[in-house]
């Protein structure tokens, strides 16, 4: 249900050099800010529904200030601004060239950050892409050698690049436009250090382990994760990333993958390394994130305790718009809106996959209009969907899950993700 293309067009960058008369050509002092002009410019290019942004409660507190020459901008959606609402992005905008270097630099990202391949072409292609929030895949980053690396499952040139440099020159990462970066709350110095030493060996032995010890899983629907039993696939990943050589093949996807690299931040591999021979998963291996459901509670009643669903990322955004009911209304039901125009602009694969989850999804149309402000009637059927929903499908960590996880309140104990940026790439 919640699986995971290629993109063409004018480069947002380069009409945002048009747009903003003071980008210097050396390193300055910059502030994230907001320009009218750019703004307007911005929205044209980037064309996405107003539930592909986020509000500013999920923003990553930052430093005021940074080094850098890229162009860094607030960017509020039109429909936000119209309302008065808060949703928007927070942008980087850089050229490729010399990119991993110059983000390395800025000291905006950091080792342990998670890098979501944005499509904005999927914005209104259809209720899968919709829900996806445009979201394709997940790398992990880390800086070593004064660039900002990649760490991405599959494990081969594709994304890693040509001898496995991992500096974001690969086919994917050049076939991209935009970047979501995510960070995990609370890393400490020594967490960021033993995902370095981690990314590095499997990066290293990338050519040896995959795919015999490790190769992709393209069944989204199928986590390793099981509420209640050990941790023992972040185990084997270890193993491997260790030269252990356990038994069987681990098939991860994509955003899995990151999940694992992550649940192993407070292991050392050089001092833990014995306790990964042992039958028993190692006690510094911890989750970096509860797994979501598939439609939580967060709306309308968003508390402490609350859980955000896989499928509610744009009924989450949409629920705190400052717009009449019945605008709401048809924000909601345009989600699921099938647009095979739309559907023209994802890689055959995506295609394919939005296709035949089109009609699975209509049932999801009447929990979003149940739980934000429907009569008693729809919100009971809006319960009874999102039961059977939750019983259907697994708890999981899609490549969109790190993004809603940052959409629950500040204080809410299943936090544990902001939202730094979103990096745009000449």
């Amino acid at each position: 249900m919640w699986k995971f293309g290629k993109r063409s067009g004018v480069s947002v960058a380069s009409a945002l050099a048009l747009a903003i008369s003071i980008v210097p050509a050396a390193a300055a002092q910059k502030e994230f800010s907001f320009s009218a002009s750019a703004n307007d410019r911005l929205a044209k290019k980037l064309n996405i529904p107003i539930y592909f942004t986020v509000p500013s409660s999920t923003w990553a507190d930052l430093p005021k200030s940074f080094d850098t020459t890229d162009v860094l901008l607030d960017f509020k959606h039109p429909d936000a601004l119209k309302s008065n609402s808060d949703a928007g992005l927070r942008l980087v905008v850089t050229p490729r060239s010399g990119m991993s270097a110059r983000l390395a630099k800025s000291g905006i990202f950091q080792t342990g950050d998670i890098l979501l391949s944005f499509r904005s072409e999927w914005g209104g292609a259809g209720a899968y892409p919709n829900v996806q929030m445009g979201i394709s895949h997940t790398g992990l980053a880390y800086i070593k050698d004064g660039k900002l690396r990649n760490i991405d499952n599959p494990l081969n040139e594709e994304y890693l690049g040509r001898n496995m440099v991992a500096d974001l020159t690969s086919a994917h990462y050049k076939d991209v436009k935009f970047i979501h970066v995510i960070r995990p709350r609370n890393l400490t110095d020594t967490d960021r250090a033993n995902i370095i030493a981690w990314a590095t060996r499997l990066n290293a032995n990338a050519k040896t382990v995959y795919p015999k010890e490790i190769k992709f899983n393209d069944d989204y629907n199928a986590p390793k994760y099981k509420p209640g039993h050990s941790l023992n696939f972040v185990q084997h990943l270890a193993q491997i990333a260790l030269g252990q050589k356990p038994s069987g093949v681990l098939d991860e996807y994509c955003s899995e993958f990151v999940w694992s690299l992550l649940a192993l931040r407070k292991c050392d591999p050089d001092k833990t390394a014995d306790s990964f021979k042992s039958a028993r998963v190692p006690s510094c291996v911890n989750a970096p994130m509860t797994p979501l459901v598939a439609t939580g509670n967060a709306v309308p009643n968003a508390g402490r305790s609350s859980r955000i669903g896989l499928a509610d990322g744009p009924l989450t955004v949409i629920d705190q718009l400052k717009i009449p009911a019945d605008d709401k209304k048809k924000l909601l039901e345009s989600v699921f809106v099938e647009n095979p125009a739309g559907l023209k602009k994802m890689s055959e694969g995506h295609r394919k996959v939005a296709q035949e989850m089109q009609s699975r999804f209509e049932t999801l149309k009447d929990y979003y209009l149940g739980v934000s402000g429907g009569s008693a009637v729809q919100r009971l059927r809006a319960r009874l969907i999102r039961s059977a929903f939750n019983v259907a499908v697994p708890e999981n960590y899609s490549p969109t899950s790190y993004l809603l996880n940052t959409l629950l309140p500040k204080n809410n104990s299943n936090r544990t993700m902001d939202y730094v940026a979103t990096i745009v790439i000449e």
